[in-house]
């Protein structure tokens, strides 16, 4: 009760209930627009297509919710824009200069690094928009192949894109959570309840309908899946949420006739530093394979583009690296020893039996590396290795395996922390135990 308490004076705020109503419109919107196809597309045609296709398809279309299935306006999704704040973030390691204009200019430079991020994005939405385009056509799903209705197509999926890029960044700043990250967020869960459906369906009747009402095994495999989703619903919890706490113990410092410091804190430091992020960029770079496949008209280079999907042995390969990788690209870009061991030295603090300076640095950096390390793995094992479970049993569906679940669970966590944080800023009692 006392939960549900909070949760009811969250919302007696004006201003997180705005957040709130906000936020929940531009997610209506953009289950709208996933439902308005593109036009002159055989919208029947593309449905069986991903039905005859399976899984590789089907991963795509999971994170853009079904709009890649209806060949809607946001078939796209996010993902040009994911992309491009990769590229962009990776570019500030290659050439200093770029950090330099977001960290000096300050919000003028950042705004700029923003704008060069959308011009790019526009470049990606175009070349994946192009490549979509090129496939449905060699797929026989569009009957009308003029220059001017396939431009047409590839002006309203970029221009669908930028719609939910402003969509996302808008949500960011006067709604609750990342807005990009909840566009995804939105659109896993509306595919949920058909999932679930089949999930059961399965277990009841089998791929085939062969299967009996009461096959003991069935039903067995169906039991295990299940907990596995609830026992990964667990270790994302328990995986996001943990966190090493190093002792920070700051000195006195008398300042007239008063006495500063000398009392004991603690810097919290996450097992995993990204969240979600590592996942989400994984499923962007993955795509690009499949889309630069398009262009080369090539059966075994469109084959290898889609071999790269997870779903596929090779795929879940690269997926369970790049998660790794990207673990380790974005703690190093959001966490800097350097400047956590300055500012401590810089307020009189210290950590007990560590001398301030480059000694701290380089113990921050150890305690980081190791935590990111274990983080990397056990988010790489939680994605990929629920897949290969439901190979196993036969019963749980792609879309109900550890990638979307990571998501869905990362990204309702951190709203939930954001409202609380509002909620507490106004009545100094929060819901969250």
């Amino acid at each position: 009760m006392s939960m549900l308490g909070g949760l009811v004076n969250a919302f007696r705020a004006g201003d997180l209930r705005r957040r709130v109503l906000f936020t929940a419109i531009m997610l209506a919107l953009y289950r709208l627009g996933a439902h308005l196809p593109v036009p002159g597309v055989n919208v029947e045609a593309i449905e069986r297509l991903f039905r005859q296709q399976g899984s590789a398809f089907n991963f795509l279309d999971l994170f853009v919710g079904g709009a890649f299935s209806r060949f809607a306006i946001f078939a796209l999704g996010v993902f040009p824009y994911i992309t491009a704040s990769i590229i962009m973030s990776l570019l500030q390691v290659v050439f200093p200069t770029l950090k330099e204009m977001a960290q000096e200019e300050g919000e003028a430079g950042r705004r700029k690094l923003g704008m060069y991020t959308r011009y790019l994005t526009v470049v990606l939405a175009v070349l994946q928009g192009v490549a979509q385009v090129t496939l449905i056509r060699n797929l026989g799903a569009l009957p009308d192949t003029r220059p001017l209705t396939l431009g047409m197509i590839v002006i309203t999926l970029t221009a669908g894109t930028m719609l939910l890029t402003w969509m996302g960044e808008i949500m960011t700043e006067h709604g609750v959570g990342n807005g990009v990250s909840l566009i995804i967020f939105g659109g896993i869960v509306a595919r949920l309840p058909d999932q679930v459906v089949r999930t059961i369906r399965l277990a009841v009747l089998g791929e085939g309908g062969i299967r009996t009402f009461g096959a003991a095994g069935a039903w067995a495999g169906f039991a295990l899946d299940v907990l596995v989703v609830l026992a990964s619903v667990v270790a994302v919890v328990a995986v996001t949420q943990a966190v090493r706490k190093i002792p920070v113990q700051y000195a006195k410092r008398v300042v007239g006739r008063r006495v500063y410091g000398g009392q004991s804190t603690h810097l919290p430091l996450r097992l995993i530093q990204a969240g979600v992020i590592p996942i989400i960029f994984a499923v962007s770079v993955l795509q690009l394979p499949g889309t630069i496949a398009q262009f080369i008209p090539n059966q075994l280079v469109q084959r290898i583009g889609q071999m790269v999907l997870p779903g596929q042995p090779l795929g879940d390969a690269l997926y369970f690296a790049l998660i790794i990788l990207f673990t380790y690209f974005y703690t190093a870009v959001s966490f800097d020893p350097n400047d956590v061991s300055d500012n401590i030295k810089k307020y009189g603090g210290f950590i007990p039996g560590i001398r301030p300076g480059k000694p701290t640095t380089e113990y921050l950096s150890r305690v980081v590396e190791r935590l990111t390390l274990v983080g990397a793995l056990v988010l790489a094992i939680i994605a990929v290795a629920p897949i290969y479970l439901a190979r196993g049993t036969g019963v749980l569906t792609f879309y109900l395996a550890g990638t979307s679940l990571l998501i869905i669970v990362g990204v309702a966590l951190e709203t939930m922390k954001q409202i609380e944080a509002y909620v507490l800023m106004r009545h100094y009692e929060g819901f969250m135990r």
